[in-house]
């Protein structure tokens, strides 16, 4: 089915106005009460879009877990990115990360709450990875709940329907281009048929349960309460929301559900995280606060292909002071051509960050893509591996490193940059957060950005990047 694209005023006009009590408190006291700690299991590193003060995990052994667990802090991630893998080895790796959460909650200590984090446009391996933690967590949860609300991003869930804005208009997620994504499409907008198409028909429509905006605003906690009280035992629920409000009201009622001895497992975008974790808002980071060194220009490599990306590179290469190094994706694949290129790439971005310029290294925008979706994966990431070579060749050490789409970010981060703990101040733009990496890392102390290729206007790369010019 087919639904218009409508503006967001029009979407938004009947409904009700947002429930007038704020429900942070309540949350942090529930959390409190309940000994819970939000662990976010990421399968891109984008999931830290809309928090602060959070860290990133990118190995997650026992004793790492047992330690993470053990701290102050009301939630961490741990990044799987586990949608640059087949779902054999996404399950394989829940599976682990899951069983190895459950060894180290045996200490004395809170209690594991997960959140299966992936893409707000529904990009991603629903419902294998959230059977393979299910396994893992040993629990039989009275159910799966859907939250792909993200305000930073502009996606909205209004009627089922999930929408992704551009400005003021929304276009049903079904009719966007990241529907037609050669790993994840998908045709439907309507969330609960969503489910049933990429269950294979397994879960129909019609037993999908709903949650709806009026429940929300009209009810408020105790309405959503009642409303998973009524659900039956391994069932799935949509959650429609239009505001950040929508989803603290929510996590409200949830928390009390838990209390009723209910156990759920989320599937969501990242502003579910701050509300379910009881965060506050925080302002944008400012360049002050960013702390940057004087020296060197700044790196941005840019993976994503989708076309918000591909205009905001155009808009980047347009600005004074960039050195723009295009890489043929097949020169990346040929085993050949590959090192040559390489060692070329890398030492002409050596030469130019140590003169003070911003280097963008990005790959050719003609997407190469496989004759099914585990080829297209395949040939993405080694494409990212050779992107990962050319990052590890460069000496020089840039201000500051900005990776453009989640697997180029999470590629680079992990392999490049040796990350295995990384702490999240803040974001730098609305949906772009920033990282601190830690002592481990290549680079201590390096502010890294991850922009996720589906977030921002034409103009946003470049807005980051001038904003931290050195005397700007």
């Amino acid at each position: 089915m087919n639904f218009r694209r409508i503006s967001l005023a029009d979407a938004t006009k009947d409904l009700p106005s947002e429930w007038p009590h704020d429900p942070l408190p309540a949350i942090k006291a529930a959390m409190r009460e309940l000994r819970q700690k939000i662990v976010v299991l990421d399968d891109d590193p984008t999931g830290t879009q809309a928090v602060h003060d959070f860290p990133v995990l990118t190995e997650w052994s026992v004793e790492t877990l047992v330690q993470e667990m053990a701290n102050d802090l009301e939630a961490f991630c741990v990044l799987t990115n586990s949608r640059g893998l087949s779902l054999a080895e996404a399950q394989r790796l829940n599976l682990q990360i899951g069983r190895n959460l459950m060894e180290a909650a045996q200490q004395p200590t809170r209690i594991p709450i997960v959140v299966s984090r992936s893409d707000s446009t529904l990009r991603g391996l629903f419902p294998g990875e959230l059977g393979a933690i299910s396994e893992a967590l040993g629990q039989d949860f009275d159910a799966w709940i859907l939250v792909p609300f993200f305000l930073e991003g502009g996606r909205y869930t209004i009627d089922d329907i999930h929408y992704v804005a551009e400005g003021e208009w929304l276009t049903p997620a079904g009719e966007t281009e990241f529907a037609r994504d050669p790993s994840f499409g998908y045709r439907t907008s309507d969330l609960r048929q969503w489910v049933e198409e990429k269950t294979g028909g397994k879960i129909r429509a019609k037993t999908v349960a709903s949650i709806s905006i009026k429940d929300i605003r009209l009810g408020g906690p105790d309405a959503v309460s009642r409303r998973l009280a009524r659900l039956p035992v391994g069932s799935v629920c949509v959650v429609n929301a239009a505001s950040m409000r929508d989803l603290e009201v929510f996590s409200e009622g949830l928390l009390v559900a838990e209390k009723g001895g209910q156990r759920f497992l989320c599937r969501t975008a990242a502003s579910f995280v701050r509300a379910r974790s009881g965060q506050s808002p925080r302002p944008l980071l400012t360049r002050a606060e960013m702390d940057l060194p004087e020296s060197n220009g700044a790196l941005i490599v840019v993976g994503s292909h989708v076309s918000r990306t591909n205009s905001q590179l155009t808009h980047l290469l347009r600005q004074y002071g960039i050195l723009g190094i295009e890489v043929n994706s097949n020169d990346l694949l040929s085993r050949t051509l590959s090192s040559e290129r390489i060692d070329s790439v890398a030492q002409q971005a050596d030469q130019a960050l140590r003169a003070g310029k911003d280097v963008v290294i990005f790959t050719a925008r003609e997407m190469v893509t496989g004759t099914s979706a585990e080829d297209s994966l395949t040939i993405a990431r080694h494409i990212s591996e050779g992107v990962v070579a050319i990052v590890s060749a460069i000496e020089s050490k840039p201000r500051y490193i900005l990776a453009k789409g989640g697997n180029t970010a999470s590629d680079i981060a992990t392999k490049a940059l040796n990350v295995e703990r990384a702490m999240v101040p803040g974001q730098v733009s609305p949906g772009v957060p920033v990282w601190q990496l830690g002592p481990e890392s290549r680079y201590p102390g390096l502010r890294y950005i991850v922009f996720p290729g589906n977030v921002g206007g034409p103009e946003s790369l470049s807005e980051i990047v001038l904003a931290l010019r050195q005397g700007e």
